[in-house]
C-alpha cells in the first residue's frame, strides 16, 4: 500500500530503466522535436529512436500575464494510500473467479492453447490457464506487449503511449490481478474527485469531490449537490427523476436501453438539454470516445452504477510507469514461471482449417505453423474479422460481429519547456471539443516525473475526421485548445509556454464503437467452432470496453477452456488417431 505523503513539485526524484519497443503497424506514432535536446533526472539509456525529427527555431519572446481574478494553482505531488476495496461484492466475486483455477483440479495431460494478441485480454487469458496447470503459447504480432495499453520509448528516453489509462477502484479483476501479481504498489491512487474544465471560464475547473464519510451511494449524490457550478438545482432535480427508473429497473432496465443513445434518452426522461452538455459529452468522450449522440446509453448507465454502487469505485489511480514493463512484464514472467510461451513478432497470417471446419493449426507471416489443443483470438475485433476463415462467416456468432467496429482515437504527448501550473494531479475532463481527457504526466506518474517540465498527455476525441490528418495540424488543433485550458501559460503560437517535443499516437480501430443495438452482437468467449475462442474487451462480460472488461473477458474465456477440458482431451486424442490412420 502507497502511504499518504505530501511531496513539492520541485523536490521528487527517481529512477527507472526501460527495454526497447517498436511500433506497431496498426497503431501510427510520429515524434516532433524542437530546439535542443531536453534532459532530465529519469531520462533512460539504451532506446532507439522512435519518430522523425524536425528542428525550428524556437524564437518566439516568453510573455506572462497575471490574471487578477484567478489565484495559479500549487501544482503537488500526493500520493493517496489505497482504498479499501476487498470487501466490496464485486471484488470477491472476482477474487473467487481468480482462485477457481488455482483450486482446480491439475490436469493429467495439460492443455497446449495457443493465444493470438497479448494486450491485456490474452495475457489475462494466458495468466489463468497457466494458473489451471495449462500451457499457454501466447503469439503477439508486434515486438511490443499490452495491445491498447502498449508504449515505446523515443530516443530521449522518454515513453509515450497508445493512451491515457486509468485504474478505477470499480476495476475489481484488475485490482484483483495486481494484488495477485504482488504489484499494488504500482497504483498511485489519487484523490477521490472528478474536476472538470470550464469552458465558459478558462483556466478554472470544476469538482466533484466524494466524501469519504459517507458510504456509497450517498458520497456520490452527496458530490453532485454539492457542485453549483456545473448544474442548477432544476436541472439536478429534473436529472434525478429520470434516473429513477434506472434505480428501480436494476440491470434489467440497463440492458434495456441499449436501443437509445445518451442524447435520445436524456431527451426522453424530460431532461434538459444543459445535462448532456455539462457533463455527459465529456464523460462519452471519456468511455468510449464519441459524442452523446452516438453512444449507447446502456454504456453510460453501466458506468454510473459501476462508480456509484461502491464507496470508491470512481476513485482513480495512475499506473506508476509505462504500462509494457510495470503491467505486462510481471504477468509475462507469471506464465512463463509456470511453463508458458510468449513470442512476440508472431503475426498470425491464416486460421488453417481441418475438414470438418475446426481449426487445425495457425500460420505465422514468418512461416511458422502453431498447432494446439485449444485456439483462442484475443485481438481487437476488427483484426478477427479481417481473418475469419470464409466457411465461418455466415454463422451467426461470427456474422453478428460485422456490427462490431473499433473507434478511431488519437492519443498526443507534449513536452514543454516549462512547468505549469494551471493543473492538478489528477486526470482532467476537458470538455473542449476536440480533447476528451489529459494529465500532466510529469506530476501524476512517478516515471515520468519531471521537476522542471510538464508533459501533458491527452486524448485527441472524437477523432474519426482526424484521424488522416498529420500530426502537425493535430498539435496546432491541440495548441488551440490548451490555450483556453491554460489562458496564462499557453498560447497556439508558442509565445509563452515552448512545444520542446511531441509524439502523436494515431489508433485507427481502438475498443468497439458502442453504439445503440450492439450488445447483442458481443460474442460470448465459447464460440460454436469446437475448440476456438475469443477473449477481448468487446466479448460478452458485464463491464465496458475497458482494461476491466478485456481482464474478465480473459479469465471468462480461460475458464471456458477449463469446463471444455474433457472435450478438448478427447478432439485431441481423436485427431492424433486421425492422423495415425493416415
Amino acid at each position: 500500500m502507497s502511504q499518504f505523503g505530501h511531496v513539492s513539485a520541485v523536490s521528487m526524484s527517481g529512477q527507472s530503466s526501460g527495454i526497447n519497443l517498436c511500433s506497431s503497424p496498426s497503431t501510427w506514432r510520429d515524434g516532433f522535436r524542437i530546439g535542443f535536446r531536453r534532459t532530465n533526472a529519469l531520462s533512460f539509456v539504451g532506446s532507439d529512436s522512435m519518430g522523425q525529427r524536425l528542428k525550428i527555431s524556437a524564437s518566439h519572446a516568453v510573455i506572462t500575464r497575471p490574471r487578477r481574478d484567478v489565484q495559479p494553482l500549487q501544482v503537488v505531488c500526493i500520493d493517496y494510500p489505497r482504498p479499501e476495496l476487498e470487501n466490496t461484492v464485486n471484488f470477491l466475486e472476482a477474487a473467487y473467479l481468480s482462485s477457481s483455477f488455482r483450486a482446480s483440479p491439475r490436469p493429467a495431460k495439460p492443455l497446449e492453447v495457443v493465444i493470438a494478441g497479448a494486450g491485456l485480454a490474452g495475457l489475462s487469458t494466458a495468466k489463468y490457464l497457466a494458473d489451471a496447470g495449462h500451457k499457454p503459447i501466447l503469439l503477439e504480432a508486434r515486438d511490443v506487449l499490452g495491445g491498447k495499453v502498449a508504449a515505446w520509448k523515443d530516443d530521449d528516453g522518454d515513453w509515450y503511449e497508445t493512451g491515457l489509462h486509468i485504474f478505477f477502484g470499480a476495476y475489481p479483476n484488475v485490482q484483483n490481478l495486481f494484488g495477485e501479481l504482488g504489484i499494488n504498489d504500482r497504483l498511485q491512487w489519487k484523490e477521490h474527485s472528478m474536476i472538470f474544465a470550464m469552458p465558459n471560464k478558462p483556466g478554472e475547473f470544476s469538482r466533484f469531490d466524494f466524501s469519504e464519510v459517507l458510504p456509497a451511494p450517498l458520497n456520490g449524490i452527496w458530490a453532485i449537490l454539492k457542485n453549483n457550478e456545473m448544474l442548477t438545482w432544476p436541472e439536478k432535480i429534473k436529472f434525478a427523476i429520470g434516473l429513477l427508473p434506472a434505480m428501480i429497473g436494476g440491470q434489467a432496465y440497463v440492458e434495456a436501453q441499449d436501443g437509445f443513445s445518451v442524447q435520445d434518452w436524456m431527451r426522453k426522461q424530460g431532461i434538459p438539454d444543459r445535462v448532456t452538455d455539462e457533463v455527459f459529452i465529456a464523460m462519452s468522450k471519456a468511455l468510449n470516445f464519441i459524442n452523446p449522440d452516438e453512444l449507447s446509453m446502456q454504456c453510460i448507465l453501466i458506468a454510473l452504477n459501476r462508480f456509484l454502487q461502491e464507496k470508491h469505485g470512481s476513485k482513480m489511480a495512475f499506473l506508476d510507469g509505462n504500462p509494457p514493463e510495470r503491467l505486462c512484464m510481471p504477468i509475462v514472467d507469471h506464465i512463463q514461471s509456470l511453463g508458458g510461451q510468449v513470442r512476440l513478432n508472431s503475426r498470425v497470417q491464416n486460421i488453417e482449417l481441418n475438414k470438418d471446419g475446426t481449426v487445425k493449426s495457425l500460420l505465422l507471416n514468418n512461416g511458422n505453423v502453431i498447432e494446439g489443443d485449444a485456439y483462442i483470438f484475443a485481438t481487437p475485433v476488427d483484426i478477427l474479422k479481417l481473418l475469419l476463415p470464409e466457411d465461418w462467416k455466415e454463422i451467426p456468432y461470427f456474422n453478428k460481429l460485422e456490427k462490431l467496429v473499433g473507434v478511431p482515437v488519437i492519443n498526443v504527448h507534449i513536452w514543454f519547456d516549462r512547468k505549469l501550473k494551471n493543473t492538478y494531479d489528477h486526470l482532467l475532463f476537458s470538455r473542449s471539443p476536440l480533447l476528451s481527457v489529459y494529465a500532466d504526466m510529469s506530476v501524476t506518474c512517478k516515471e515520468y516525473y519531471d521537476p522542471n517540465q510538464s508533459m501533458l498527455e491527452l486524448v485527441f476525441a472524437p477523432a474519426e475526421e482526424w484521424i488522416s490528418c498529420s500530426d502537425s495540424e493535430i498539435i496546432d488543433a491541440t495548441m488551440k485548445e490548451l490555450a483556453k485550458l491554460f489562458p496564462d501559460e499557453i498560447s497556439a503560437d508558442q509565445s509563452r509556454a515552448k512545444i520542446l517535443k511531441y509524439h502523436v499516437v494515431k489508433t485507427p480501430r481502438s475498443v468497439y464503437k458502442t453504439v445503440p443495438d450492439c450488445e447483442p452482437c458481443r460474442p460470448l468467449q465459447r464460440s460454436p467452432i469446437e475448440g476456438f475462442y475469443l477473449a477481448g474487451d468487446y466479448t460478452k462480460q458485464k463491464y465496458l470496453a475497458s482494461m476491466e472488461g478485456a481482464v474478465l473477458s480473459g479469465k471468462l474465456c480461460a475458464q471456458a477452456i477449463v469446463q471444455d477440458y474433457e472435450l478438448l482431451v478427447n478432439r485431441g486424442q481423436r485427431k492424433l488417431a486421425e492422423t495415425s490412420l493416415v
